[in-house]
């Protein structure tokens, strides 16, 4: 196969046309799209920028591609239900420190940054019904998910039937000659492949990567589910999550995740297989992915703070304190301590009973917290405040 596909890469379409390409004079555009439906780059996302970083030190010309037009709309693969439609400034808010994670995997200095609206806002309704009319309805509503969706009487909006004509239509504005997505990312990558050829582009090779699940164990990492580890999280957070995963997805992390050597992955898993303790290659794993984002040095400090808080049951050192005083609804409090939480994350994290007021577990959302100094708030496994009066 081609020495430039990494280990998190599923399928190609084509890999012939693909290698062909790569055996040619010219450098290749390589297209990967990101939706600013959160502020976040996440691991799952990092799996296909490991693949760009591969070709941009090959030489060829990455395009990092912000969808902040397409976001309004929401990608709906995969998704049961209709996706809220973002605010304009809710999507500015979430892409600012987008390019400052990338810079952690992708050098910023050889990548082509771009966002659809430069074209979608120039598009009124009759170049719209243009581009619509190189797509059948038929062509559309067959895809997996809507399939799905109408077998089960749940809705499709229109808008939705939109996102992939959009995806494809910046694959053609882009002239890309390869695009990159996971695996849930098909239909629209084949989209941009039809679209090109309808109107005379050559049709861009399609790299699909594998899927990351996230923390639950369940479903894809995802920002919009919440079940994701940011690259750019501090090293604690990051450690203390990946500790976290289902032991069933320790090697599809190391897969996805790093670069260990496929040998070490199975002889890890006969290991476990034969009784090693999972909880020892999870340690390894969360070493190299923190070192992979932060250093070595700031890894083991991290690895030090897990297991002083969570194996000799100790409070983290430099807990983050807060100055606040009177009396709050739980709800509240946590809202107030750790406002990037919604309020329905948050009544999640307390009907789990994630929330803790001085050790003590608190599953009533309406509990009246009257607060004092010294008080220790924890919410979830790995953050804690201190309250000063």
């Amino acid at each position: 196969m081609l020495n430039i596909l990494g280990k998190g890469v599923e399928r190609v379409i084509s890999s012939e046309s693909l290698e062909q390409r790569i055996k040619g004079n010219k450098k290749l555009r390589i297209k990967y799209g990101v939706d600013p439906s959160s502020s976040d780059i996440h691991l799952g996302h990092a799996v296909a920028l490991w693949q760009l970083k591969r070709f941009q030190d090959a030489g060829h010309k990455v395009i990092f591609l912000i969808g902040d037009y397409t976001a309004m709309i929401g990608d709906p693969s995969g998704k049961n239900k209709t996706r809220p439609v973002l605010t304009e400034d809710q999507i500015l808010s979430n892409s600012k420190t987008y390019l400052d994670q990338v810079a952690k995997i992708l050098d910023l200095n050889k990548i082509e940054v771009r966002r659809n609206s430069e074209w979608f806002k120039k598009i009124n309704m009759q170049d719209l019904i243009r581009l619509g009319s190189n797509f059948s309805v038929a062509s559309i509503i067959e895809r997996d998910d809507f399939e799905k969706r109408l077998k089960n009487g749940l809705e499709i909006s229109m808008h939705e039937l939109f996102y992939p004509m959009m995806q494809a239509y910046d694959s053609v504005m882009l002239e890309a000659d390869v695009e990159i997505g996971g695996t849930d990312q098909m239909f629209n990558m084949l989209a941009g492949r039809e679209l090109q050829k309808k109107i005379g582009q050559t049709p861009q090779e399609v790299i699909m990567t594998g899927l990351l699940v996230g923390l639950d164990g369940k479903e894809k990492m995802s920002k919009s589910l919440g079940n994701y580890i940011g690259v750019a999280e501090k090293p604690n957070d990051q450690f203390g999550k990946i500790m976290s995963i289902p032991d069933e997805l320790i090697i599809k992390y190391f897969e996805l995740c790093t670069g260990v050597d496929e040998e070490v992955l199975k002889r890890s898993v006969a290991e476990m297989s034969q009784g090693a303790n999972p909880r020892d290659y999870k340690e390894a794993l969360a070493m190299e992915i923190v070192t992979i984002y932060h250093g070595k040095k700031e890894a083991e400090k991290a690895k030090e703070a897990f297991i002083k808080q969570f194996r000799q049951k100790e409070l983290p050192e430099n807990i983050e304190e807060i100055k606040i005083s009177g009396d709050y609804d739980l709800l509240l409090l946590v809202n107030n301590l750790s406002p990037d939480l919604s309020n329905s994350e948050i009544r999640r994290l307390i009907n789990q009973g994630a929330v803790k007021v001085d050790g003590a577990k608190i599953d009533d959302e309406k509990a009246r917290i009257s607060v004092h100094d010294g008080m220790i708030v924890q919410i979830g496994k790995r953050k804690h405040w201190k309250i000063v009066s």
